[in-house]
């Protein structure tokens, strides 16, 4: 092993050849590593380049490399992240395709290399490896290729955006959290001088190489041995705060909401002069004093730096630390609810058994009705507050302003729009953007204009809500940027699949309100429109047609696409529930209260018949 890699990297290195090679023999392990080759890949440095030949496989010792993939149409797409005991290029010792993409490094990083040539000296002097390597890739090749990753971060840069941040407390409380999952350690400058013996070497410019050498070793090792390292920033852009900027997988930029959003001095001269190749993400993270109802203002935040995420916390609270650390070590659960008319309202009642037993949501979504229940739970509020609002919200029939001239659509839409304008009011005390929401949501909505699905992350929720829920032909479409929005069930009904791209999530919960069993129609032939309306003056247990009205048969056609495609998203999910409500209409707006118990009962027994594996999938990380 070359002198310039540490003891530490070689043991990682060891410990990800022995999970990517399970079983091998110690023997045959060292016959490997003594064929291995160290490379060392600076950041914004090209690894491989998509087309070229394959001539070696790659095996991530420290730092982030991403991989991209440039379309017949030469645009370049970011496909996944690697850290660390990533294998990369496997597939070209088997084989002489072209590489499939580009790898960049996206900061300094530490890999070994295994060739094609020494591939094949292995495999004639040793069967143990022969057989070890050879299964592992033919198992990659029948899998296929692998959903793009988003592989945890090690190290992260915490840096200060306005003045005023705590940032060492902050830190401390962060790494309490993150160290319920794995080891954590806290770097700030004062570190890197003290464990040098060189007082004031951390923040010496970057024309002194044998510093930067000497700094660079040290932090490798350091992540070497922690599962996460926080670099704690300056102030101000001074070499340190340059170095950590440079260093990280992921930046933490730390602001007080209550602060000018203006670009810090650290953003535009630490962070906007990079390639956008190599950067690592940067997340927002908007601090609030913990008495604070709701956010406010994140918009003209989020409007004026390239952020790939935005994080709501209050550092006094606990769980919103908790939160934090599970988004960064890809630990957190999400919750993804389905549309369904007014059975929506038992999204609600699994919700309640959820928090009963102490789950934690850290991210939400849902289409039509699942996006209004979501929108609930994103808010934070107690639940108490949350049933009160929805039941007051529903007390009005929300689909029942008829059109007397429906020329787009059967109902007017405008008492739904009303009904959620108070609700968001009353819950929250303002009229809210999706992006004030404490935990990150989303709304599926379908796109008509350009008939495609779109995923609303951003804008008025109000707004939002109405395009995700509005039932094509029932209810009237949103413009939305010059295109007509409405109700996102017709591609996407239950969007466990969004959920599943999320930044951190790691655990996704799924409520479906999908039917078990076709419903049969006993008939010949569907009777007139005379004879229908003389049945539906009946009283309901005396009526002959137990046929869907105008309303319900628009709102239940405009999803069977997405019905289709229940079992596909059921495999998505790790914990599934599918309320029993075959017997209660999507119109039926006065149920409320019998709907959410229904939905409670059926939370309480998919949740109380849980296995050890199962609970452990949906529990909060505990300390390691």
């Amino acid at each position: 092993m070359p002198p310039n890699f540490s003891v530490y990297q070689n043991q990682l290195l060891v410990d990800h050849l022995r999970t990517f090679l399970q079983g091998i023999e110690p023997e045959a392990l060292e016959l490997l590593c003594n064929h291995l080759e160290w490379v060392e890949v600076p950041g914004g440095s090209t690894l491989i380049s998509q087309g070229e030949p394959g001539e070696s496989m790659y095996i991530t010792v420290s730092g982030r490399l991403r991989a991209y993939v440039r379309d017949a149409d030469g645009q370049q797409r970011r496909v996944a992240d690697m850290g660390r005991g990533q294998i990369i290029g496997e597939i070209s010792l088997f084989t002489d395709a072209p590489r499939a993409a580009t790898v960049v490094a996206v900061r300094d990083s530490v890999l070994v290399r295994l060739t094609k040539d020494m591939f094949k000296h292995l495999l004639a002097s040793s069967a143990q490896v022969s057989i070890a390597l050879t299964r592992q890739i033919i198992q990659r090749l029948q899998a296929g290729p692998a959903p793009a990753a988003m592989e945890r971060p090690v190290a992260l840069g915490l840096l200060p955006i306005s003045a005023g941040v705590e940032l060492r407390a902050f830190g401390d409380a962060l790494a309490q959290q993150l160290s319920r999952i794995g080891s954590v350690r806290v770097v700030d400058s004062a570190t890197v001088d003290a464990e040098l013996h060189t007082p004031g070497i951390s923040h010496r410019e970057g024309a002194d190489a044998t510093a930067n050498r000497r700094i660079a070793m040290l932090l490798d090792e350091i992540e070497a041995r922690h599962d996460f390292v926080l670099l704690l920033a300056d102030p101000e852009p001074t070499p340190w705060t340059r170095r950590v900027s440079r260093h990280c997988d992921e930046l933490l930029l730390l602001a007080d909401a209550r602060a000018e959003p203006a670009v810090h001095p650290i953003e535009s001269q630490c962070l906007m002069r990079r390639s956008p190749l190599t950067e690592a993400a940067e997340i927002l993270v908007l601090l609030h004093p913990g008495d604070t109802q709701c956010p406010q203002g994140t918009q003209q935040w989020l409007a004026r730096r390239p952020v790939a995420d935005h994080i709501h916390v209050r550092p006094a609270l606990e769980r919103d630390m908790a939160r934090l650390a599970r988004i960064q070590s890809r630990t957190a659960v999400g919750l993804v609810l389905a549309g369904g008319g007014a059975r929506g309202f038992a999204h609600l009642g699994v919700y309640r058994a959820l928090q009963e037993q102490g789950v934690e949501i850290d991210c939400v979504g849902g289409t039509s009705i699942g996006s209004v229940m979501a929108a609930y739970v994103a808010s934070d509020q107690p639940l108490d507050r949350v049933m009160a609002n929805a039941r007051s919200a529903f007390a009005t029939n929300p689909t029942g302003d008829w059109s007397l001239l429906p020329l787009l659509s059967l109902i007017k839409g405008q008492r739904l729009r009303r009904i959620l304008e108070q609700a968001v009011h009353r819950l929250v005390g303002f009229p809210a953007q999706i992006e004030d929401l404490w935990k990150n949501y989303y709304c599926v909505a379908t796109n008509y204009s350009k008939a495609s699905e779109q995923i609303v992350r951003r804008g008025s929720l109000v707004k939002s809500l109405l395009a995700s829920i509005s039932i094509p032909g029932a209810l009237p479409p949103v413009v939305h940027e010059g295109d007509l929005l409405c109700d996102g069930g017709t591609f996407n009904n239950f969007p466990v699949d969004v959920m599943r791209g999320m930044r951190g999530v790691g655990t996704v919960i799924g409520v479906d309100l999908n039917f078990r069993k076709p419903r049969r129609v006993d008939l010949e032939d569907v009777p007139t429109n005379w004879a229908l309306l003389r049945d539906r003056l009946r009283p309901r247990g005396q009526r002959r047609y137990k046929l869907p009205s105008l309303a319900s048969y628009l709102m239940n056609v405009t999803i069977l696409y997405s019905m289709s495609r229940q079992r596909q998203s059921q495999q998505l999910t790790d914990l599934y529930f599918n309320p029993p409500l075959d017997r209660v209409g999507m119109l039926e707006w006065n149920r409320f209260e019998q709907i959410v118990q229904q939905g409670y009962a059926h939370g309480n027994e998919v949740l109380q018949k849980l296995d050890a594996a199962g609970r452990q999938r949906i529990a909060q990380p505990q300390a390691a």
